[in-house]
Order: structure tokens, then C-alpha cells, then sequence
């Protein structure tokens, strides 16, 4: 999958951002979390970090500390979207969402018609930004956390009470629907360019 810029790291933190074609609530019309978690799933097995994050109705912010695979992080990203959108294309199948699936099959691109994608689940890009330092880091886990209980989402009163989100862990101890490690533990890890 394109990104707006190539990341040009192996390995360390990074806030990874990506959304839904058309700011869709596709994750939310296929109960799609768990599409979400397998992906977390998947990285782990390559021993990768999930230190935290928030699955939206139309997008996902994530947390992850990625170990230098010999794969590229764009790889790595492009990839886990690839296989989440199969998994989503086929529940809006069985839920019948004819409309979102024709929605989803317009206006894909010339080039990438002839790779026979038929489906335009997320949008291409996808953002992200490097950890470098404790401040930064906290700021995205509380901008992480917050995300459910604001602006125009009201998604729950409180952070801990989102249910797809890290919030709980970091805010009472207690891991939530879907564990992660503590960014602090990161700090043990040998990322170049990493924290300091």
C-alpha cells in the first residue's frame, strides 16, 4: 500500500494512523475489531510490540513498537491492511451491504485494477510519526485514549470505558479487551533511534 512518504527506520515506536475509504464506519457495520486484533496478533508472532491503541467505527490509532524484521514498516503496515480489508470485504459480504460494496468497488484506480484489486477498503495513505522521546510518546497515548470521548464521537463518558481501546490498561493496571505491553518497557528495548 502507498504511503504519503516512505519511513526511513527499521525499527522503533511509532504512532500509526489509518482510516477507512471515505471515512466509512466499516470497522463498526462489520463489528470488525477483531479483524483489528488479528492483525495485532500477527505482529506480535513477528515479535513486534503493540504498546497501545483505539479502534474507531472508521479508523484505527495504534501504538506499536516494531523490531527490525529485514521487512520495511511500510511493508509491515501495507500488508496488515491488505489482508484486514479481505476480512472486511468478506463480512460486508455475508451482511448482505451490497450498497458499501459497490460504494467500495468505484473509482479504484486504473493501475490497480490490473493488480485485480476489486475493493477500496482503506484509504491509501496511512500516517505515522516516530517516537523519539518520552513526552512525545505520552502525548499520543493520551491523544490515543482520548479519541472516543470526544468532538463529534461520544463513544463513552469516560477512556477506561471504551471498550476497543488500550485506555483501561494504562489508567487502572488492568489489561483490557486486547493486552499490550507497557511502553515503558520499551525502554529496555534496542531500538536505534530510539528514546531518550
Amino acid at each position: 500500500m502507498p504511503v504519503k512518504q516512505n519511513i526511513p527506520f527499521n525499527s522503533g515506536t511509532f504512532f500509526i494512523t489509518f482510516t477507512c475509504y471515505q471515512w466509512l464506519h466499516l470497522i463498526d457495520k462489520t463489528a470488525g475489531y477483531d479483524i483489528v486484533y488479528k492483525w495485532f496478533d500477527h505482529l506480535k508472532s513477528k515479535g513486534h510490540y503493540i504498546n497501545g491503541y483505539v479502534i474507531m467505527p472508521n479508523h484505527v490509532h495504534a501504538l506499536i513498537s516494531f523490531v527490525n524484521t529485514g521487512q520495511s514498516i511500510n511493508n509491515i503496515v501495507g500488508n496488515g491492511k491488505r489482508f484486514m480489508a479481505y476480512d472486511l470485504v468478506e463480512s460486508l459480504e455475508q451482511r448482505g451491504e451490497g450498497d458499501l460494496l459497490n460504494i467500495l468497488s468505484s473509482n479504484i484506480e486504473s493501475k490497480r485494477k490490473e493488480n485485480k484489486k476489486q475493493h477500496n477498503v482503506w484509504e491509501l495513505s496511512f500516517d505515522w510519526k516516530v517516537c523519539l522521546s518520552k513526552e512525545f510518546t505520552w502525548q499520543k497515548l493520551d491523544y490515543i485514549h482520548n479519541n472516543p470521548c470526544v468532538g463529534k464521537w461520544q463513544l463513552a463518558d469516560n477512556p477506561k470505558e471504551y471498550l476497543h481501546s488500550s485506555a483501561k490498561y494504562y489508567l487502572t493496571g488492568e489489561q483490557g479487551v486486547y493486552p499490550v505491553t507497557n511502553i515503558m518497557e520499551m525502554l529496555d528495548v534496542d531500538f536505534k533511534g530510539g528514546w531518550q
